[in-house]
């Protein structure tokens, strides 16, 4: 799992998959971060579980940053790599050798509002809805197979915080729920789309504020 900061996200997936959770279809083998102040490390230290460190400004180009992670995460013994708010572009080279093993949470229902500032962006659109999605990895910043999502509306008087807190509520729902249907053998990629291998789920999942719908 790669960190950036606070590690709210990785915290819901220590909570579902971690050393303490008996027969977890998931098991953590690394808590990776670009950032030595992470708060997210701890958390990771006080589950038990292994943590390192790979400052991005001591590698003078992108492609040795990423070779230098990839070592890393493969010297663990990951099979798949989750994204839980690592603020680096990745290069094209990474995301080709984890294609379709590698898998991100953004805080906006794709396509719609793809990058940075979304939940100021979607009060300035109007939007009656905003939320979160988990997707494969590409080369393109947030563009992927789409594996779930979760709605949340939104409220008349919200700002970017209200917004922010209620989203982030549900991608710690969602990205358990995803991750877990991943590991469980359920997701395939066919076309650049996700075939959801379960009677409920025609193609991706939506989860809604009080569950999988």
């Amino acid at each position: 799992m790669l960190i950036s900061g606070r590690g709210s996200n990785l915290q819901a997936l220590i909570d579902a998959f971690g050393p303490q959770v008996p027969g977890s279809p998931v098991r953590i083998v690394l808590v990776l971060s670009n950032r030595a102040d992470a708060r997210g490390l701890e958390r990771a230290a006080r589950a038990g579980l292994r943590t390192a460190v790979i400052d991005h400004k001591s590698f003078s180009t992108r492609d040795d940053f990423d070779s230098a992670m990839d070592r890393e995460i493969r010297a663990a013994g990951a099979e798949f790599v989750a994204l839980a708010g690592f603020m680096r572009l990745l290069t094209a080279r990474f995301v080709t050798s984890w294609q379709d093993r590698m898998i991100n949470i953004h805080p906006a229902l794709l396509p719609a509002f793809p990058g940075l500032d979304t939940h100021k962006r979607a009060l300035q659109a109007g939007v009656r809805f905003h939320g979160a999605t988990v997707h494969f990895v590409r080369h393109e910043t947030d563009i992927g197979p789409i594996i779930a999502q979760a709605a949340v509306p939104v409220l008349p008087g919200d700002d970017e915080q209200t917004l922010a807190a209620r989203v982030l509520e549900a991608e710690h729902r969602l990205y358990p729920f995803a991750l877990r249907l991943v590991a469980e053998g359920k997701v395939r990629v066919e076309e650049e789309r996700v075939t959801i291998a379960a009677a409920n789920f025609a193609s991706s999942a939506v989860l809604n504020p009080a569950g999988p719908v």
